[in-house]
């Protein structure tokens, strides 16, 4: 594939994680690439800036833990390739109500796969393993893994993009795409953007989070499922003695609770002395007029009161020490947007979004996909949610579907509506 001036093989707008995997898969493959990105590199009006962000393999949906496992091995050949590492592993814990549906549908997905090795606890088991540091209620039950860990989000994003640049790939920044439109020359795909300028490219991949939406409907005028949410991410003081108890070090999990609210948290790692617990969700807002002085004292106290249950005397509750903005995409399963654009655009357009504030872990394995749609038009092992593989023969639907990314390869292809 060649290349000159602004003509490109691969555009990727958005340069997330997503943007920014994909950017690098491309000119590994030897693509001339290009990645757009509408604010700063490495900004924090998205969802992929940050301290830190779980990797976990304990999903109740069979499909999500071979893509996990898959993007562990990724995480670990880019960071050989980088010369520095992004991801601590940790082991993961989930706990919740015996009788959980999505617990117990954790438990039979993991049993399922011989890959994801878990280990089922008791109250007794999880006292012992975790030394008394949760304390679960009169029915509940845990469930350890060993594939958990810990992603440091901006830096892993400044990895992905370094990596690509060694590669070849041109990044700039503070180019808002307007404009994605079929070459009049019949060359490819003209991107535009606000600032005027224009780029040509063979194909085009967009991974702009929260403003999939937006720009999806702008160009190819498809209304996507996918609302922005706005969510905190809060920090707690530790208390003083038990510091060192709830780091990697100490042996803490990266953990998710099943029960009334589904909380997650991570060791303590980035802040000494203070932990990351939050609520998965947060409140549909416009990614571009957030109102950022919003009251999370709702949040705040249901995670507050959830800590005082379950991890008792080892973290202040009165309220968080740090308190972050961030935003997820989600869509109505919360499974993933990957699909041709379709249309007059055709499979020349790549769109991925809806990553519902659990994709960043599996953004190596997202981006390989994307590069393998938008160079080879087919990617092995996505198929859409009935199960359906949808490599080739590709039945274009003209509607964008909600796929999600497996190992597996099935023969037909997809005839859903």
């Amino acid at each position: 594939m060649e290349s000159c001036g602004d003509q490109f093989d691969v555009v990727v707008v958005g340069a997330g994680i997503m943007g920014s995997c994909a950017a690098y898969e491309a000119a590994k493959r030897g693509c001339r690439v290009l990645l757009l990105e509408q604010f700063d590199f490495l900004h924090q009006l998205g969802s992929s800036h940050g301290e830190s962000r779980t990797i976990r393999a304990t999903y109740p949906e069979e499909y999500y833990p071979p893509m996990v496992l898959e993007a562990h091995r990724l995480w670990e050949a880019a960071q050989s390739e980088a010369g520095y590492r992004v991801l601590t592993r940790t082991p993961h814990f989930d706990m919740g109500p015996a009788d959980n549906r999505s617990l117990r549908s954790v438990i039979a997905s993991c049993e399922r796969q011989s890959s994801v090795n878990v280990r089922l606890l008791d109250r007794a088991a999880v006292d012992e393993m975790f030394s008394g540091t949760f304390r679960l209620p009169e029915g509940w039950i845990g469930v350890r893994s060993d594939a958990g860990g810990v992603i440091k989000p901006t830096k892993a994003v400044a990895m992905f993009q370094a990596l690509a640049i060694r590669r070849g790939a041109v990044l700039k920044d503070h180019m808002e795409v307007t404009g994605i439109k079929k070459d009049e020359e019949d060359r490819g795909v003209r991107v535009s953007t606000a600032t005027g300028d224009s780029f040509l490219g063979k194909k085009c991949v967009v991974t702009v989070g929260p403003w999939t939406s937006k720009l999806v409907k702008a160009v190819g005028g498809h209304v996507l499922p996918i609302q922005p949410l706005h969510t905190t991410i809060c920090y707690w003081k530790i208390k003083e003695g038990h510091e060192h108890e709830l780091t990697p070090e100490g042996g803490f999990p990266t953990f998710a609770s099943y029960g009334e609210i589904y909380v997650y948290g991570t060791p303590s790692m980035e802040f000494p002395g203070l932990i990351k617990i939050g609520l998965h969700g947060g409140r549909p807002c416009d990614p571009d007029r957030r109102d950022w002085t919003s009251n999370s004292g709702m949040l705040v106290d249901a995670v507050g009161s959830w800590i005082e249950q379950m991890l008792p005397g080892k973290v202040e509750t009165d309220k968080p020490v740090i308190i972050q903005s961030c935003m997820y995409s989600m869509t109505p399963d919360e499974d993933f947007v990957i699909d041709f654009l379709g249309g007059e655009l055709g499979k020349d357009v790549v769109v991925a979004g809806g990553f519902s504030g659990h994709g960043f872990k599996m953004g190596p394995v997202v981006g390989r996909t994307l590069a393998e749609l938008a160079i080879d038009g087919a990617a092995d092992g996505i198929r859409c949610r009935c199960g359906t593989n949808l490599r080739t023969p590709w039945k274009q639907t003209g509607e964008l579907c909600s796929l999600v990314v497996t190992l597996f390869s099935f023969s037909s292809a997809c005839s859903c509506p």
